[in-house]
């Protein structure tokens, strides 16, 4: 479980591709990782299955991830967002994320005001409809607030978050070009609700 609060960006130092499959190569700085932990890779939970000293770690990209979320568009020299995963003490800053990647989304409008940048998403209706405004979503393992939530047509809705100078500055958000991909988790809370409303609904 995280939380959405990046705890820093970390290069790509190899992204293999073997059968389907992802080796993925992080310099993590974190020097005191474990075997078998838990870390967020762009919002992804990976498990760390090699370490150094140094903080660099290999991760194990499977094919239901890929097919799921951008890390099969890495490369090396790339950054991804890292986030350790939340223990029973710490601060839950952002809201609660699974690191279980519900789809992508593509940026689709970018402008600064005033320090803040504005950005804008494109996302299939049968994630948006998981959205509300100032609800909570995870962008590339980012914790975001939404402000707005609109139809775009073509089966797709659009997401609008603002984004402040410290996220800005400390997470790969500001490498984005329009067309670009993120991962998109949304707030588990919502699709529990669905689930549990569905035998309720009527024909």
């Amino acid at each position: 479980m995280f939380s959405g609060i990046i705890e820093c960006t970390a290069p790509v130092l190899a992204a293999g591709a073997r059968e389907g499959s992802l080796s993925l190569r992080l310099a993590t700085g974190f020097p005191d990782l474990d075997l078998g932990e838990s870390v967020a890779v762009n919002g992804v939970c990976l498990t760390v299955t090699e370490r150094d000293a140094a903080g660099e770690a290999l991760f194990f990209v499977g094919p239901e991830t890929l097919a799921r979320s951008n890390l099969g568009a890495l490369t090396t020299g790339g950054l991804v967002n890292l986030e350790r995963s939340a223990t029973l003490s710490s601060r839950l800053s952002g809201h609660l994320v699974q690191g279980h990647v519900d789809g992508l989304a593509r940026l689709s409008g970018q402008s600064e005001d005033g320090g803040t940048w504005r950005l804008r998403f494109t996302v299939p209706e049968d994630l948006s409809r998981y959205c509300v405004e100032k609800g909570s979503i995870a962008l590339n393992g980012v914790s975001l607030t939404l402000n707005a939530v609109e139809a775009a047509g073509q089966g797709e809705s659009d997401l609008h978050v603002a984004i402040i100078p410290h996220t800005w500055e400390h997470t790969n958000l500001h490498r984005l070009t329009p067309g670009d991909a993120v991962n998109v988790e949304v707030d588990v809370m919502a699709k529990y609700v669905e689930r549990l409303c569905q035998p309720y609904q009527r024909p």
